[in-house]
């Protein structure tokens, strides 16, 4: 992956500037960053407009999502393998051209198959921006300067999901759905220049055979736990065929996959198992897996509590929202300047606490919640999340050597999105199962032994004599029962979030006396 190494620099022309060089691949790549990690969200908002103009129903609709999200998750593990084969340079302007023609061809669509073939290709030349784009800033900086360049990458990779659904919503309701994807060719056209003219052009290295067999094996069980998990809840789960065949098939290929691995030489198999033998990578591993969880699982909960239990429209419960994004981005700047000066151990001990604190005042949240609440907790629990984002990303590669960064980076970003998806989908679950508990139990109490019914004013509403009566006490009790299912998910949120916080001590702080290694080749 870098061609030098610590001594034996090359030297650079005396009229090149490497700051400025500096300055514009970030620029660059974090454009590139940006579009990919936009399109995960601000598709969503659109879905309805789509659903109309496609003639599509409501479940066809829905694999407009999952269709980029299945690619973009089994395209991802490939970015190690394209940059030792057709060389860094040349993987990083593929995939931004073909991401960019991708969403012409999104905006373009005329009929549903055309939409979901698109996003296929969306997802799979997508895959690998953001991986290495991380990779790209660890080798143009040297590794004193790691934590600023992870607070530059976790905000680029932050900054989508904040302004997908705010952006989306916009251009959907001033021009159309179709704007939604064409806001791409503008910036895919930048970053595309931007890496061209300024990062330099390495040569493959070609050390790593293609494993086809194993790369079948793990597209496969990625892609079926994906499916799992995002038609899961529609599907009832396991009381569904298709459900039982996406678990069967994920069971089947991941056991292959380990077994064919775990049998073949180093370097010869899909997956360089030597990643799993550094103990820093495999921590961070495991802490990136149990953010993702937290972070988006929370992000898809809160707005639809706000819109669902206390009447929010959807751009108040939008505003309301958005500081969340900006105390993380605020925090990212801060513990950039950080990390490196401070344990890391502590760093991310601070940060969980934070993010553990706002989850347990959402656990508090009662249905009189009011604006100004939601807006002080969303700050605090950005804070504490971009306390852990920073210094966790400069941890888990500081003990990794540059030449396995883009697979690192790869599986890195692999894992944050399953353990996204798989929050997404615990909670959501957890949130209907719940509220159907609840309901059951507080119905329980609803009798006409129960002398609160026999109160004038109460009586007077949920007056059980009539059918509107039982229909508007109904009503209260789904809402009370919904509210107690969202304070469950909290809870349990916010308990994992304190369990992780003992396996800080897995965490190795990198020696201060390491050598310094910089990718020159990188910079032109």
């Amino acid at each position: 992956m870098s061609s030098a190494t610590a001594g034996a620099t090359p030297a650079l022309p005396a009229s090149q500037d490497p700051s400025l060089n500096r300055r514009m691949i970030t620029i660059s790549i974090m454009l590139a960053t940006i579009i990919q990690a936009l399109d995960g969200t601000i598709a969503n908002v659109a879905l309805p407009h789509m659903q109309g103009s496609l003639s599509a129903s409501q479940d066809q609709i829905t694999w407009v999502l999952t269709s980029f999200i299945v690619a973009a998750a089994i395209a991802t593990p490939l970015t190690g393998w394209l940059c030792d084969r057709f060389g860094q340079k040349n993987t990083f302007l593929v995939s931004v051209a073909g991401f960019t023609l991708a969403s012409v061809l999104c905006g373009l669509s005329g009929t549903l198959s055309e939409i979901v073939a698109a996003r296929l290709l969306q997802g799979v030349f997508g895959a690998a921006l953001v991986p290495l784009s991380q990779a790209v800033l660890l080798d143009i900086n040297p590794r004193e300067k790691h934590g600023s360049a992870m607070a530059i990458w976790g905000m680029g990779v932050m900054i989508g999901p904040i302004l997908g659904p705010t952006l989306g919503g916009w251009l959907t309701d001033s021009y159309s759905w179709r704007w939604v994807f064409f806001i791409n060719i503008p910036i895919g056209a930048m970053a595309f220049y931007g890496i061209w003219r300024y990062i330099r052009k390495d040569p493959p290295n070609r050390r790593m055979n293609f494993d086809m067999f194993g790369f079948a094996t793990l597209s496969l069980s990625i892609g079926a736990l994906q499916m799992l998990l995002d038609r899961g809840e529609q599907n009832d789960w396991f009381s569904s065929t298709e459900t039982w065949i996406e678990a069967i098939v994920l069971a089947m290929s991941l056991c292959y996959f380990v077994a064919h691995t775990a049998l073949r030489p180093a370097g010869k198999s899909f997956l360089d198992y030597r990643l799993l033998k550094n103990s820093n990578y495999v921590s961070g591993l495991l802490f990136i897996f149990i953010v993702g969880m937290v972070l988006f699982a929370t992000r898809a909960l809160t707005p639809s509590m706000l819109q669902g239990l206390m009447n929010y429209p959807a751009a108040i419960a939008g505003l309301v929202t958005a500081p969340s994004g900006l105390g993380t981005m605020l925090a990212m700047l801060i513990v950039g300047r950080l990390t490196g000066r401070i344990d890391t151990r502590i760093l991310l001990g601070v940060g969980f606490s934070i993010t553990a604190f706002s989850l347990w005042q959402m656990a508090n949240f009662t249905l009189d919640l009011v604006p100004k609440t939601v807006v002080w907790n969303g700050i605090i629990q950005g804070i504490g999340l971009g306390l852990v984002f920073v210094p966790l990303s400069a941890a888990t590669f500081a003990t990794l050597s540059p030449q396995m960064r883009a697979e690192g980076t790869a599986i890195y970003s692999l894992v944050r999105n399953i353990g996204s998806s798989i929050g997404i989908a615990l909670v959501q679950t957890l949130l209907v199962r719940n509220t159907q508990i609840a309901h059951a139990s507080l119905t329980e109490h609803v009798n006409i032994a129960n002398p609160a019914l026999h109160d004038p004013a109460i009586a007077g509403v949920y007056n059980l004599g009539t059918a509107s009566g039982m229909a508007a006490l109904n009503g209260e009790i789904t809402r009370q029962a919904s509210m107690i299912a969202y304070l469950d998910d909290f809870w349990l949120m916010m308990w994992l979030t304190i369990l992780v916080l003992p396996l800080l001590l897995l965490i190795k702080p990198p020696k201060k006396n390491a050598p310094v290694v910089v990718d020159h080749a990188a910079m032109e």
